[in-house]
């Protein structure tokens, strides 16, 4: 069997991670099409004009190449097919994952007008409930429910729920248990944090905390930083360049303690996950939070949020949960000055809590790494989710 998947995106985590290679009997042939010529365009009109006179994300999220793919099954990630080739689609937050989708979701949670249902909105959805369209596979629980309230919102395509297919992502083991790690638990304490977005994902209050507690308590911590450090993705946290110099004046102030590498290859992120005693995510906004998931395979017990999907993979047996204001939907309440305060509030206490129960008794960390690492085989399994890949496929040809 020949799967498709569009030829831009062989080297994407998302698509490497939960579609290519995921059933080796089959071949995962590159594909392109007609969004794919008109982004490379709509890019160069938005350098040229300095404006986003296009988004071209939603053409990014959006297939058709006329069936002229000679490939058997098309798989996405956050894509839909307009074409007559049977598809799947695997998606991180909704499906169609257009702008207007994104924003009139949240403004319709605040009491605002909501959806803009659009030509291109309504042909996306009548797509997802067309013949073609076999299966969209929700990479969290969270997600699956996001989808159904979407569906319901718009009151129209119910039938497209029936589709939807709960999948975590898979994850191989880095470690078998937390003796590999050979990692001390009598000297300092080894926290990392690997963040693109390195104030969504709750960078500030972590330097904030435990600058506080090294200088309050003594605590012996290390803590290694692989971000650009960039200023970046506003949607759920207001940073500027003045916030960006005071965090490297910070670190450069703090190198005895503070290790700050702007990138790696994931190959070298993850060696030093194998060498660290616990991860850090208390971040604002994830889809999914992988980095998670891979802190917890190298036997890293994790402090993270409790928004999306993370308290499906996290837990106060197996990591640290910290429990911040949100929606309904999972998503934290950051959509307000005063609700990124609660948010920010909530992230340095519990991080606070769990670096004093850790330094109470480092035993809790391989207690809870041996938790984190069990889970991660009971449930995020390679071959698992191959075999499940591979009956879905067989299902939607059949």
């Amino acid at each position: 069997m020949k799967i498709g998947i569009v030829a831009s995106h062989y080297e994407r985590t998302s698509e490497t991670r939960n579609i290519i290679g995921m059933v080796p009997a089959y071949d995962y042939i590159g594909v392109r099409d007609l969004f794919g010529y008109l982004s490379v365009a709509a890019r160069r009109i938005n350098q040229i004009t300095h404006r986003e006179i296009v988004v071209v994300s939603d053409l990014y999220n959006q297939f058709y190449d006329f069936d002229f793919q000679r490939v058997d099954l098309l798989h996405f990630f956050n894509a839909i097919s307009y074409g007559k080739t049977p598809w799947i689609s695997s998606f991180e937050t909704v499906l169609p994952r257009f702008q207007n989708i994104l924003v009139g979701k949240q403004e319709l949670k605040s009491g605002k007008t909501g959806y803009n249902i659009s030509w291109k909105t309504r042909k996306a959805f009548e797509a997802m409930a067309g013949d073609a369209c076999k299966y969209i596979i929700a990479q969290s629980e969270c997600n699956a429910v996001m989808q159904k309230d979407l569906l319901q919102d718009i009151n129209a395509y119910k039938d497209v729920a029936k589709k939807i297919v709960v999948m975590l992502p898979p994850q191989k083991l880095l470690v078998s248990d937390f003796a590999e790690k050979a990692v001390e638990l009598n000297g300092p304490v080894k926290f990392m944090l690997v963040a693109s977005s390195f104030f969504r994902k709750g960078g500030k209050e972590i330097i904030d905390t435990f600058l506080s507690l090294r200088q309050k308590h003594h605590y012996d911590i290390e803590l290694t930083i692989i971000s650009p450090l960039r200023n970046m993705d506003q949607y759920a946290i207001k940073s500027d360049e003045k916030d960006v110099q005071q965090i490297k004046e910070i670190i450069q102030a703090n190198t005895t303690w503070i290790k700050h590498i702007p990138r790696l290859p994931n190959s070298e992120v993850l060696a030093m996950m194998v060498k660290s005693h616990v991860g850090l995510l208390p971040t604002y906004a994830d889809t999914f939070g992988l980095s998670a998931l891979e802190f917890q395979a190298a036997g890293c017990p994790v402090i993270t949020t409790n928004v999306r999907a993370l308290p499906e993979i996290n837990d106060n047996e197996k990591g640290w949960l910290i429990e911040v204001p949100k929606n309904p939907l999972g998503e934290a309440n950051y959509k307000t000055i005063e609700g990124r305060a609660e948010i920010s509030s909530a992230i340095s206490k519990g991080l606070e809590q769990a670096v004093h129960e850790i330094f109470a008794d480092r035993s809790v960390i391989p207690t809870k790494a041996e938790k984190a690492l069990a889970y991660v085989k009971d449930n995020h399994s390679l071959e698992k989710f191959g075999a499940r890949m591979n009956k879905l496929y067989q299902d939607a040809l059949s």
